[in-house]
């Protein structure tokens, strides 16, 4: 009979120690590209599948209120995942794959910053968006797990759950995309 502690105990351990393993000076990496978007006046576009698209619509939502409450000048974010109507008529007419490359060709500026995640980081769909805005000239952000996958090396800042479990690479992406969100928060505070 499982013991539900020691299990609890041991999923928690592997959450702590991939977050011990992620770089510091990627998740600064992330809040200076964030800030720069911001400052730019460009858009933050941010997309994944499944557990991850959860994950992209939470810290989309993060951006619009959290990250812009309060201050004359907001961040504007885009979650690619959450337009249902668009997801379904891209992946019925045209593929699957092109669920989210196809929304940016709406979209994209230089100036803009594009976040794919993907706990494999071998999603196509992902993989293709990322592609297209680095062809762009956009910057680039993977949040992956596993070994990092095709996304890891596209991007131009990958971070990298560094583990074989799609629900701890999951929950360690929330946890940057939070970590970032309390960094910028005291980079630029709200005004009084």
């Amino acid at each position: 009979m499982t013991d539900p502690e020691k299990e609890a105990d041991k999923y928690l351990k592997k959450v702590a120690d991939t977050i011990n393993k992620i770089d510091r000076k990627k998740i600064a990496q992330l809040t200076d590209l964030m800030l720069t978007t911001y400052q730019k006046n460009g858009t933050i576009y941010i997309f994944g599948n499944g557990g991850s698209a959860a994950n992209a619509s939470h810290m989309t939502g993060d951006i619009i209120k959290d990250y812009s409450y309060g201050r004359k000048k907001r961040f504007k974010a885009i979650c690619l995942s959450d337009n249902t109507p668009a997801l379904m008529a891209y992946a019925n007419d045209v593929s699957y794959e092109d669920v989210f490359v196809e929304q940016l060709k709406n979209f994209l500026d230089k100036d803009d910053l594009v976040i794919g995640i993907s706990g494999s980081g071998n999603s196509m769909n992902v993989v293709k968006a990322l592609l297209y805005a680095k062809e762009k000239g956009a910057k680039t952000v993977a949040f992956c797990g596993f070994d990092g996958g095709k996304i890891r090396g596209i991007a131009d800042l990958a971070l990298h759950a560094e583990i074989n479990d799609m629900e701890v690479s999951e929950d360690v992406h929330l946890a940057l995309a939070h970590c970032a969100k309390r960094i910028i928060s005291k980079k630029i505070p709200p005004e009084k």
